[in-house]
């Protein structure tokens, strides 16, 4: 058996007795994190989009292709199997406790993005048997890929649909593959990861970076001189199933 059989046998043997719970209640403690020289840090790293500016493009999906570029996420044109890390969705489907007769008429049919929130309290994090997945002190939500099992716990855990599982091999399915990030294997799962490695490069995130519009705002959220800060203190937003409590670090501004 090899170690990847053995750590998901040994995940479910833990589920089975009673283990679930035990994540459940845990405290998420982020991790330390030591930047390296010319990094761009922060408190804890968000994002706000606007809205209002990506619908102006609502072809435009420059943002997709150049995180899907830089991440080496295959193009699997099986739906059940796809991987994505930022997409678009339609407004009843990404809130749906929000619509009304009047939101309709608005919103109905328009593009809105979706990424992993890196939320502040992660359930993800909480549930994962390895802590393949975990939280760093700068509030991104990181992965390992190497300690990931794919054991999808994280997947059901997670209520905003934002990690992918690699149901087959990957590789074949990437037409361009970047040599500078690492690609994936089958059995694993993956999602965004707000660009740390072009953060510590003092890059921000490529897809705020492509965004032609200006839509896409990233920043430190417990910095009130950021301009994301600033932005969510004069526009109104919201931000996705905040009332389970997860603290999403996504924001929409409308």
């Amino acid at each position: 058996m090899d170690r990847r059989k053995f750590l998901k046998l040994a995940g479910l043997s833990v589920t089975l007795a009673g283990g679930v719970p035990g994540f459940l209640n845990r405290e998420v403690k982020a991790r330390a994190y030591t930047p390296p020289p010319g990094a761009l840090t922060a408190r804890r790293w968000g994002l706000a989009i606007d809205v209002r500016k990506c619908w102006e493009e609502p072809n435009c999906n420059e943002c997709i292709k150049a995180c899907h570029h830089l991440h080496n996420v295959p193009d699997i044109p099986d739906k059940k199997r796809e991987v994505k890390w930022i997409w678009k969705d339609e407004f009843e489907h990404v809130f749906p406790d929000k619509p009304n007769e009047f939101n309709n008429i608005i919103f109905t049919h328009k593009p809105f993005l979706l990424l992993c929130n890196h939320c502040e309290h992660p359930p993800c994090v909480r549930v994962c048997p390895t802590q393949a997945t975990f939280k760093r002190e700068d509030g991104i939500v990181m992965m390992d890929y190497h300690r990931c099992i794919g054991c999808r716990f994280c997947m059901a855990a997670c209520p905003f649909g934002a990690r992918s599982f690699n149901w087959v091999d990957p590789r074949p399915y990437i037409k361009d593959p970047n040599p500078k990030f690492p690609t994936r294997m089958k059995g694993v799962v993956e999602k965004c990861l707000f660009c740390y490695e072009r953060l510590e490069k003092g890059k921000i995130p490529a897809c705020v970076e492509a965004c032609k519009k200006k839509a896409l705002i990233f920043g430190d959220l417990e910095d009130e001189h950021s301009e994301i800060v600033r932005v969510l203190k004069s526009r109104f937003s919201i931000r996705r199933k905040s009332e389970l409590g997860t603290g999403p670090s996504v924001f929409y501004l409308l």
